[in-house]
């Protein structure tokens, strides 16, 4: 075992690393080359051991690494019998590796080219369509939650940051899923009291203190959830959405004002336009604007060029 790893090693010496020598002597640019190999397989060695840490093949690949480990000191020790018993393991050991994670390994060939291998990749979707699909999700929530008349407060942070509000709730750090929030809001549960804060489509945290907006501002019939999301929308930009767990409908506090009463088509156009369409738009509108000054530009230097 130990004589194919040093003659590996060797070959690797030889066919590697004298080759990209020998052609960075030929050639100063394939130094390029070597950079580009060496950040792609350390890239996907950090990729491998992040996706194992996180599977049950972390503890497994500890063992291979004890066994690599002892079946080295065996050989320098002089450990025959020890040394013979470890290098047959190691020979086997590939083939039981194959049978133990052979539905591991069919799952990762399936997903080759999937949104879930390239998201192992981190290829992810563009931003604007994941805030679409988040929304979505928002809206699938508090629809459940108003049938059921189950009271909850969400959050969505959009330019200004509410760090301090997070800091106050506990840390969840999870992709947005309508189960979840559901499920958070259940009655009696430890998150259930306060508002759960989505920032960068993740839920960041749940169970956060807002600030109350004075009584003067609202009426007197809503109660403590709505004043918190009026609060929270007059000191940011963010938008709160309030189910109400005594009639069960639905109000979205937005700039300091709360739009009471509304039903799930009118609750995805005024989020869809005022967190992805102000957004996103605005950015693809200054995008456009640069793009027609630089032609400008261009085309009045023409025209200065022509005159002269």
């Amino acid at each position: 075992m130990i004589d194919g790893f040093g003659t590996n090693v060797q070959k690797f010496y030889n066919d590697i690393v004298l080759g990209y020598i020998n052609a960075f002597a030929q050639n100063p640019m394939s130094l390029l080359i070597l950079v580009v190999d060496i950040t792609i397989v350390i890239f996907l060695a950090a990729k491998i051991i992040k996706f194992a840490k996180n599977s049950r093949a972390w503890q497994l690949l500890k063992g291979i690494f004890f066994l690599l480990i002892a079946n080295a000191l065996s050989y320098i020790l002089q450990l025959r019998i020890l040394n013979f018993i470890l290098s047959i393991i190691m020979t086997w050991g590939v083939f039981a590796l194959i049978v133990i994670f052979q539905p591991e390994l069919r799952r990762a060939l399936e997903q080759l080219g999937t949104n879930k291998f390239t998201r192992f990749f981190g290829i992810d979707k563009d931003i604007e369509t994941r805030t679409k699909e988040d929304i979505y999700k928002i809206i699938i929530a508090t629809t459940e939650l108003a049938k059921s008349k189950t009271g909850a407060l969400i959050v969505i942070e959009r330019d200004i940051q509410i760090k301090d509000i997070i800091g106050t709730g506990i840390s969840m750090n999870s992709e947005v899923s309508p189960q979840l929030l559901v499920n958070i809001f259940v009655p009696n549960t430890p998150l259930h009291d306060g508002a759960v804060v989505i920032s960068n489509n993740k839920i960041a945290a749940a169970a956060c203190m807002l600030p109350l907006a004075s009584d003067s501002d609202i009426a007197k019939e809503l109660g403590t959830r709505h004043r918190a999301a009026i609060g929270i929308s007059k000191e940011s930009d963010a938008i709160a959405i309030v189910v109400s767990e005594e009639t069960g409908k639905i109000s979205i506090a937005k700039d300091g004002t709360l739009i009471a009463d509304v039903k799930e088509e009118a609750m995805k156009k005024i989020l869809i336009k005022h967190i992805v369409t102000k957004r996103f738009g605005e950015e693809k509108i200054t995008k456009l604007e640069r793009l027609k000054n630089i032609n400008f530009g261009k085309e009045k230097k023409e025209e200065e060029n022509k005159k002269d």
